[in-house]
Order: structure tokens, then C-alpha cells, then sequence
């Protein structure tokens, strides 16, 4: 397959590019500089007054949008969650109006979302099939994002948008910052630990999206998230465990407010959240534990 990704130089995007690549497939990284190409990965540029990127996407099976500044750089500020907002739709407005235009259109769009549009919840089970979507920013705005990517229906492609649970990587996303403090002998609970952390290992992820590109039965949200979520307190322990680190020092809630704001509620709420979409269409998790996922994160 010959596969277009934007977004493509982030985390989720260089292993979904590695793991793509490794399996034979052509990658095209819409990005806004140009970069020399390599035998199975050719950069297109975009996103800038002089692109004119659709005349070099004619003949591709299929669009993968991960295009979004991260919702894990610096406090949210109000300017920084108009650039994570606006980031996203920009993009994915500009993605809509190549493909209108694309003579030999592709036949699927896999657009990133997350499982942060479900309320937080401590009691409540979420699979793509409930009805009740949160109202914060964050919900809002992969909302949004989805209704948005929805539109390259009409121009006859399957549109499936992956809602993204707590990525696990050892160098990027959220897990090395929760285990910096048990790195320093100094981990523990953070807030009532009770609150769901529904997590998945990067490499599943990256797994998830190829799998959704080539089942043509799956269309509409997926979550991305393993099937085994964890409480708080017992995600910590994982990490603890995994470390060789003690679990001891408790981090009060008012503590992580002071230190990130409103986006404290990443760690402080959270959502028990099931893959059911991917489990149904018949998806084999590769980490679908906790534990087996650390392990080979921190081998």
C-alpha cells in the first residue's frame, strides 16, 4: 500500500512509519519542510503558502491524520489550547480539501481522536457504543475533530477515527514523566487513585492503525486503548514494580493543580475505557497487560 501520514514525525507517527516500512508498505510524510526521500519514505510538503501538495498525492490507498500539536507540551494556557485546537482542525480542514481534489481519491481516512471524550468517570465502563460524551476542553476538541474528519465521506472514503488512550513509550508521551518521581525513589499515588488510567503500549498502537487501514469492515470511532485498564494506585504500582522502586510517597491532587493547571485532569480523572470495536473485528493485542507492557518498555 502507499500510504499518506501527517503528523507523521511524532510519537505515534515514527513507529507507525517503522512498523509500515518494515512490513513493505510506501510512506508519505506530509510535512512543512522538505526532506531528501528514501527508498520507502518520500516527504511532501504542505501546509505552507508555496505547497501544492495534491499534486503529488494522486494514487494513494490511504490517509492516516495524526497532525495536532501535543497535548502534552507545557501548561494549558489559553493560548496553548487554541493552538491544540486550532492545530488539529487547520490541518485536518487542509486534508479534506486535498482529497476533494484528488482525481484518484483514497479509499480510507484513520484519523487520531482520544478516549478523552468520554466524561471522566470512576464507576462508569465506556465502549464506542455509549451515548454520553464529556463537555471540557479536551472532550470539545477531539468532539470536533471527529465530526470534522467525518466529512470525507462525502467524497466516498471510509472514515474510522481511533480514540487514543494513555500511550506508553519510553522516551515520549506520558510515561516518562510518571515515572520520574519513582525513578527517584520518591513515586506514589497521585490524587485519590482511584481515578482509570485506560492505557496502551505504543507499539499496539501503531498495530491498531494499520489494522484499521486494512479492515474494510471498520469504519466509524475505535478506541485505542489495551483491555485492561488500571486504577491509579495500581497503575503506579506497575511502574513501581517494573523500576525495582518503592510505592510510597503520595502526591496530593492539590499539588499536581499547582503544577499544571487545568491540565492536571490528565492524571487526576480519567475514564475506564474498553477496546471493544478492535476486540469484535478480531484485533490480538500484543501487550494486553500492564505488566507484560512495562516489562518490555524498560527491558
Amino acid at each position: 500500500m502507499k500510504i499518506a501520514i501527517t503528523g507523521g514525525t511524532g510519537f505515534v507517527g515514527q513507529e507507525l512509519i517503522r512498523q509500515l516500512t518494515a512490513r513493505g508498505d510506501k510512506v508519505v510524510i506530509l510535512s512543512r519542510k522538505e526532506k531528501n526521500a528514501t527508498d520507502s519514505i518520500t516527504y511532501v510538503k504542505w501546509l505552507s503558502d508555496d505547497a501544492v501538495p495534491e499534486k503529488q498525492l494522486e494514487n494513494i490507498d490511504a490517509f492516516i491524520n495524526l497532525a495536532g500539536a501535543s497535548i502534552n507540551d507545557g501548561r494549558w494556557s489559553d493560548e496553548q489550547k487554541k493552538l491544540i485546537y486550532s492545530s488539529r482542525m487547520d490541518a485536518t480542514t487542509e486534508l479534506l480539501r486535498i482529497i476533494h481534489k484528488l482525481e484518484n481519491k483514497p479509499k480510507v481516512l484513520v484519523n487520531a481522536s482520544a478516549v478523552g471524550i468520554y466524561p471522566p468517570s470512576q464507576t462508569v465502563t465506556y465502549t464506542e457504543a455509549s451515548a454520553d460524551l464529556g463537555s471540557d476542553f479536551l472532550a470539545q476538541t477531539v468532539r470536533d475533530w471527529e465530526i470534522l474528519a467525518q466529512r470525507a465521506e462525502k467524497d466516498g472514503l471510509r472514515v474510522a477515527c481511533g480514540r487514543f488512550g494513555i500511550i506508553l513509550g519510553k522516551n515520549a508521551g506520558a510515561l516518562p514523566l510518571m515515572a520520574l518521581p519513582y525513578k527517584m525513589f520518591a513515586g506514589g499515588t497521585v490524587g485519590s487513585g482511584k481515578q482509570w488510567l485506560s492505557w496502551i503500549h505504543i507499539k499496539d498502537v501503531a498495530r491498531a492503525l494499520i489494522f484499521a487501514l486494512d479492515n474494510d469492515q471498520l469504519s466509524g470511532a475505535f478506541n485505542v486503548t489495551a483491555p485492561h485498564p488500571k486504577q491509579m494506585k495500581e497503575f503506579g504500582k506497575e511502574i513501581a514494580h517494573a523500576l525495582g522502586r518503592p510505592h510510597w510517597i503520595p502526591v496530593p491532587s492539590i499539588a499536581m493543580k499547582a503544577i499544571l493547571g487545568d491540565k492536571s485532569q490528565l492524571v487526576l480523572e480519567g475514564q475506564k475505557v474498553l477496546p471493544t470495536v478492535l476486540e469484535q473485528h478480531g484485533f490480538q493485542f500484543k501487550f494486553p497487560n500492564l505488566r507484560s507492557a512495562l516489562a518490555d518498555i524498560y527491558k
